[in-house]
């Protein structure tokens, strides 16, 4: 009887890391499926236009969350279906809108209230050439080792990466329990 119940021990233990190793295979094929838009998820988009309205899922029959009313306002792809895109944004709220009202151009947000220095070189050496102010929006230019170039306006300044909302490429935001039609 022994032999037998660690028997089946051993089978039940090889089951399990049989069904656990296809579900990691599955996750990982998954990873790698082309996404309706044929861009990688996550990514950054930013608001094209001034409202927005976030919707609790992809179509306009689900209930409507909130209405964003901030054009350039970078918000991070986690999910998409052809038309619709979920999104996570600043705030760490997660909520569906539509793809026509989205742009491909990467913004970055400063959402601490104080002001942030930015240089002239991607180093902390030097007086600031500029200071971007708290809650504020600037167009990403570029990034490297930590440091990204920002435009706003006409003055463009490095500062660095983690001091901005946008600039990391790892999901922002953990998506809550799918909502239903209303």
């Amino acid at each position: 009887m022994a032999s037998l119940l660690i028997r089946f021990g051993a089978v039940a233990a090889t089951a399990v890391c049989v069904i656990a190793l296809s579900a990691a295979v599955s996750h990982a094929r998954d990873a790698s499926r082309p996404t309706p838009s044929g861009l990688p998820v996550p990514r950054y988009v930013s608001l094209k236009f001034d409202e927005v309205n976030a919707r609790a899922g992809p179509g306009d029959d689900y209930r409507l969350l909130w209405t964003y009313r901030r054009r350039g306002l970078p918000l991070q792809v986690i999910a998409e279906t052809a038309d619709w895109r979920r999104v996570c944004d600043p705030e760490g709220a997660v909520a569906w809108v539509h793809q026509r009202t989205v742009d491909t151009r990467r913004m970055v947000m400063r959402t601490e209230v104080q002001p942030l220095p930015l240089y002239r070189h991607p180093e902390v050496k030097g007086a600031p050439v500029a200071v971007m102010a708290g809650r504020s929006l600037a167009r990403l230019d570029v990034c490297e080792a930590g440091w990204c170039r920002i435009v706003a306006g006409r003055v463009k300044g490095w500062t660095r990466a983690e001091e901005l909302w946008g600039t990391r490429e790892n999901p922002q935001c953990r998506p809550r329990l799918a909502a239903s039609p209303r």
